[in-house]
């Protein structure tokens, strides 16, 4: 590989720097969301996560459907998570899950799931090295000091590394640099709270001592920080330069907004509270707000839960969980996951507009394993990419990316080269179908992917194919059309 050009600490040399190829090309990545909280799996299930942030914006923290957040939620007395622990667990404290947690690593097979997400079609994998909790998942040799050995002494982080490379994707680290309970554990209410409950004190240095210490040990593709950062933007452009030399094809995310006068100003409660009410009035006009702040600096946006409308010319990801949560939920039902259909044309919708699919994962905690709902979609992708990875992989967004048949069946374009892919979604029931407002070169071989070439006719600005047999019912069919 020949060396990427040196990128200097300020923000003109940094915005130089390209959202590398392998990462346009993905599409698929997986989130590992396995943390202590895996252990108590408990959140409420009322609400998904924009809805809770519309309807009950006061007490978004504490009904949170994100099991991860278990530790905060405990600091409500009155919470459902609260009270589920004293039900369950008495007054075992948070901190003594990192023993049930630990016991279950022997029963961890990195490679088994390493496997799992190649099958899955994915081409990247990032893991939670440390969530809000603090705990991280390698034995980290920058000492927490308000938690002694706070930290697993096997290298999760490593060996997951190490499987998931050598089953050919890349690998990336997510970082709670914004949060740390270990460091601040006052209680997180509101959206406002928690941009206020950035560490000061001895933070800054050990998180970014910890991030450091994660490139030097396993140099990931992917940085992935999360809420906030707690250093000046001075000292992160400089962390910033040495990641990129450190790692030429490496990539950061877009929640690296640095501890300033803004965040500053939220640690005085009257402009906390109006910053709340600011916030309430937004969502009541139905802005959302799980797309982080923009900062300074980044590679790629991030928006939670979300999808961006229309194509985006700079490069994007939707990170989402399979169910409400990101942590494993012990409470989720069936009804509470995304179906396998709607995830195929989720994904497909996200690709045609220049987005990646960052799909999370959350292990169980008292087994290590990957719960039975979660592999069900993670197969369901795996057998619709074995067939239709062409119209994914290596793509490009088209001149749009919304079209539709003169069937009424929705559809989605991607493109490579001279070839445009029509992924219609859901199955066809009639042997003719009708691309709206598609022409395909004169003399093509237009195509379904895992089918044979088939007969076209152009219908003045319509192409109306041919199918030589009912289709097969699958999410959705994908078709090559040369231009």
């Amino acid at each position: 590989m020949p060396s990427a050009p040196p990128y200097g600490p300020d923000l003109e040399s940094l915005r130089e720097h390209p959202v590398p190829s392998w990462y346009e090309d993905a599409k698929l990545g997986i989130f590992i969301h396995w943390t202590l909280a895996s252990i108590p799996a408990f959140a409420p299930r009322d609400y998904e996560i924009n809805e809770l942030i519309r309807k009950r914006y006061d007490d978004f923290m504490l009904l949170s459907p994100y099991a991860e957040w278990y530790e905060n939620a405990l600091r409500f007395p009155d919470s459902p998570s609260a009270r589920f622990h004293r039900q369950r667990y008495g007054d075992r404290p948070y901190t003594a899950f990192q023993f049930d947690w630990e016991a279950a690593l022997a029963q961890w097979d990195a490679a088994a799931w390493a496997e799992r997400f190649r099958r899955a079609g994915a081409r990247y994998v990032v893991l939670v090295a440390k969530h809000h909790d603090g705990y991280c998942l390698w034995p980290s040799e920058v000492a927490n000091p308000r938690r002694p050995g706070w930290r697993s002494k096997r290298d999760v982080v490593g060996e997951l590394a190490a499987a998931v490379r050598g089953a050919g994707l890349r690998f990336g680290v997510y970082y709670s640099g914004g949060i740390d309970w270990s460091f601040n554990p006052k209680p997180v209410r509101t959206l406002v709270d928690l941009m206020a409950s950035v560490p000061r004190g001895p933070y800054p240095d050990y998180a970014e001592a910890q991030v450091r210490e994660l490139v030097r040990r396993v140099e990931p593709e992917v940085l992935w920080n999360d809420i906030a950062w707690p250093t000046p933007q001075a000292r992160l452009n400089q962390l910033f330069a040495d990641y990129y030399a450190a790692v030429p094809d490496g990539l950061v995310n877009d929640r690296w907004l640095c501890d300033g006068w803004r965040l500053r100003s939220l640690r005085i409660q009257p402009l906390r509270a109006l910053a709340d009410a600011l916030v309430k009035r937004a969502v009541r006009a139905g802005r959302a707000l799980t797309t982080p702040p923009a900062p300074p600096h980044y590679d790629v946006r991030t928006p939670e839960y979300a999808v961006f409308d229309a194509i985006r010319t700079r490069k994007w990801e939707c990170v989402r969980g399979m169910d409400k949560s990101f942590g494993y939920n012990r409470q989720s039902r069936e009804a509470d996951f995304i179906g396998e259909a709607e995830l195929v044309h989720g994904f497909v919708d996200i690709v045609s507009k220049n987005g990646n699919l960052l799909l999370n994962v959350g292990p169980r905690g008292e087994d290590a394993a990957i719960p039975e709902l979660q592999i069900q979609r993670l197969d369901a992708l795996g057998r619709w990419l074995d067939q239709n990875g062409e119209a994914i992989y290596g793509t490009r967004p088209w001149r749009r990316a919304a079209g539709a048949t003169s069937e009424g069946l929705g559809v989605r374009f991607t493109a490579r080269g001279d070839d445009v892919f029509a992924i219609v979604l859901d199955t066809p029931n009639q042997r003719q179908l009708t691309l709206c407002d598609v022409r395909a070169r004169p003399g093509a071989v237009v195509r379904r992917l895992g089918g044979d070439r088939l007969a076209w006719n152009q219908m003045g600005p319509d192409l109306r194919v041919e199918l030589d047999a009912p289709l097969p019912s699958a999410p959705a069919h994908a078709f090559c059309i040369p231009q």
